[in-house]
């Protein structure tokens, strides 16, 4: 198996000049604060919407429904943002209207009686998301030298993870604090949805005063053009990217199955908070393992590492199968669940970005991050709406066992990978 070499890649080098001299430079450590912010603000959400979905009575299905469409939405968005970004020459502004977008979009869920506008505010929040991702993207990878792609990649992701172990932990005290003062088994939660605002719309601002962007000529490619000069190895890469999605579910669904499983011996409330804590630990592992996986990969090599990857996907997916097949309803084997979780969530952020500006120029890595979050966004669709439909119809051990088997072929692919 060939790996990814960033050092002999061939679109390696800039078009746009010279590189920058340092890795962490402003750029990269404003990417990293915004990330945080951004997902302090989503995870905080996240973490408690499974608890509030139950208190509401809305099943696994309408969940993996609500979180495939935002996903499809999402992807679809990231393919003509990420076109437009290499088109205009600009793609600060495409960025911070995303980050804005989204940062305001998860109130609405407050308002929420039913499932309809959780699932309208959920794809709002994805619509930015799609928006500001190629671009953000575009702009990390053009910021640091080639050779230190996976460092910056990294520290991005473990920033983001950084906000994804706060928000959980921040959602987790604010329900200690108002479940026992709340008349409605709700009003907890939907006061957490509006307290999302503040760090929401802080990180739009931080990308907008502290990001810096030199303007590029913007390349003058029609959408299919500029798909037709992506490199056959992206493509390729792309296949096996797209398999893995079909069974990388959302892991919202492992936040549900752990307060399922808790439920019987917790309560709801309680189980929720429980919940929460493991998602926090599983943010955790993701943040710690960002950073030294991105470096790891500077020097050996991105596929290999991103086939290991994929295959701790599809362990994790096994664990939950067991936690419901064999009855494993203990808070410390669904804490090892998670903690495996969010060790390949490692692997996947940090390595699909980094290869994808390895091996395209970088007049049309927006189109190709696009790409990227196009076929991990179709992937995401028919995970979550496939595990939440065969948890409701069969069993949610068979729901994860599809989840698995799929996530395994994606491994494979990639190790077969030239």
């Amino acid at each position: 198996m060939a790996s990814t070499n960033p050092a002999t890649a061939t679109a390696g080098t800039e078009s746009a000049g010279k590189q920058p001299a340092s890795w962490l430079n402003r750029n990269v450590v404003a990417m990293g604060l915004t990330s945080l912010l951004s997902d302090v603000s989503h995870e905080m959400a996240t973490a408690v919407l499974p608890g509030f979905l139950t208190a509401l009575g809305i099943s696994a299905a309408v969940l993996g429904l609500i979180e495939g469409v935002a996903d499809g939405v999402s992807s679809f968005v990231k393919l003509g943002a990420g076109w437009l970004s290499d088109r205009a020459g600009r793609r600060k502004p495409i960025a911070v209207g995303g980050y804005f977008i989204t940062g305001s979009s998860t109130a609405l869920i407050a308002l929420a009686a039913g499932w309809p506008l959780v699932l309208f505010a959920r794809a709002l929040g994805w619509f930015g998301r799609g928006i500001r991702g190629p671009a953000r993207n575009a702009i990390l990878a053009a910021s640091v030298p080639a050779e230190s792609r996976g460092k910056a990649f990294g520290f991005e992701r473990a920033g983001d993870t950084v906000g994804a172990i706060l928000g959980p932990l921040l959602a987790l005290a604010l329900l200690a604090y108002f479940h026992p003062r709340a008349a409605d088994p709700s009003g907890p939660f939907r006061t957490i949805f509006l307290l999302t605002l503040v760090p929401g719309l802080a990180c739009g601002l931080v990308f907008a005063l502290l990001v810096r962007e030199k303007a590029g000529a913007g390349t003058p490619a029609r959408f299919f053009a500029a798909v037709r000069q992506l490199p056959k190895n992206f493509r390729r890469l792309l296949v096996g990217v797209g398999v893995f999605g079909m069974g990388d579910f959302a892991h919202t669904l492992m936040i549900l199955a752990a307060t399922q499983l808790l439920l019987p011996a917790h309560g709801v409330a309680h189980a929720a908070e429980i919940a929460a804590l493991l998602y926090a630990g599983h943010n955790v592992v993701y943040a710690a393992a960002s950073y030294p996986v991105g470096a790891l990969s500077d020097r050996l090599g991105r596929r290999g590492l991103l086939a290991v990857g994929y295959l701790v996907g599809a362990l994790t997916a096994v664990g939950l199968v067991a936690a419901f097949a064999l009855h494993l309803a203990t808070v410390s084997y669904l804490a090892v669940v998670f903690a495996v979780g969010g060790l390949y969530m490692a692997f996947e952020e940090a390595l699909e970005g980094s290869i994808t500006a390895d091996l395209v120029a970088s007049e049309v890595r927006g189109t190709a991050y696009g790409m990227l979050g196009a076929v991990n966004g179709v992937g995401d669709v028919a995970a979550s709406v496939l595990v939440g439909g065969l948890w409701t119809l069969v069993s949610p051990a068979a729901a994860f066992a599809y989840a698995a088997v799929v996530m395994l072929a994606g491994a494979f692919l990639i190790f077969r990978l030239r």
